[in-house]
């Protein structure tokens, strides 16, 4: 498999390397956030890529988890090496996955801005759960969508809490995290030649993008000098009304 900072995989992780450790740590903390919410209930872990955050949930006395993704190799990996008695992990799509018997728990960290209807996604989420289930999600909330070609919405705090709130969900706990990175730190990754492949998700031909996306520059600048190289995630956890 590839180590790839959309889909981290730990057992590939490069300890000599800060932002692929802090980048899994930040992840990990996201689910221990999450875990907070999954005692007794089953649960439905949405995107659940290489599974140790469905393990995670199930280590924190979930009844039940099924972790759910489209890429087959990622859940091979995730049945080699985070089995767990109650963990099932199921090749779906998370716009159409239907958990049977129902879940009043669903967790999707770091997806809802690589999909086009972010919006009906999270209505679908809270309607998974039914009323009085929890929904824990995750955006970054600064400016991503000129680097990383797979993020397809830019938030804001404000942004993510309305999106919970247009969707029946109350917010009752949330998590803020900040990620400094160093420009120069990317570009030498990214020339880096290792045996074992890496993608850290960089769109190729950053200035030419910018080039031809003026505004886009002018809001990378605005961001860098509001939040410095950093950026900035909220986790939320809403309760069906």
């Amino acid at each position: 498999m590839t180590f790839d900072l959309e889909r981290i995989v730990p057992e590939l992780l490069r300890d000599d390397d800060p932002l692929e450790r802090d980048t899994l740590e930040l992840h990990r903390e996201r689910y221990r956030f999450a875990a907070r919410f999954v005692a007794g209930r089953r649960v439905v872990d949405v995107a659940c890529g290489v599974g140790y955050g469905s393990a995670m949930l199930a280590d924190a006395g979930a009844a039940a988890v099924i972790g759910v993704d489209v890429a087959e190799d990622a859940l091979a990996h995730a049945r080699r090496h985070y089995h767990r008695p109650h963990v099932t992990f199921v090749l779906a799509d998370a716009a159409t996955f239907v958990p049977d018997p129902p879940v009043t728990v669903a967790v999707s960290l770091e997806t809802i801005e690589h999909l086009p209807d972010a919006a009906g996604f999270v209505r679908r989420l809270a309607e998974l759960v039914g009323a009085g289930g929890i929904v824990v999600g995750s955006v970054p909330v600064t400016l991503s969508t000129d680097v990383n070609p797979y993020h397809l919405h830019d938030f804001t705090a404000a942004g993510f809490r309305r999106l919970f709130d247009d969707s029946g969900l109350d917010v009752i706990g949330e998590l803020t995290q900040r990620q400094p990175f160093s420009p120069v730190h990317l570009l030498r990754l990214r020339a880096r030649r290792t045996p074992q492949r890496r993608d850290y998700g960089l769109r190729p031909r950053l200035l030419r993008y910018y080039g031809t996306h003026p505004r886009m520059l002018a809001r990378r600048i605005a961001t860098t000098l509001r939040h410095g190289f950093s950026n900035e995630y909220l986790v939320l956890a809403g309760r069906r009304r």
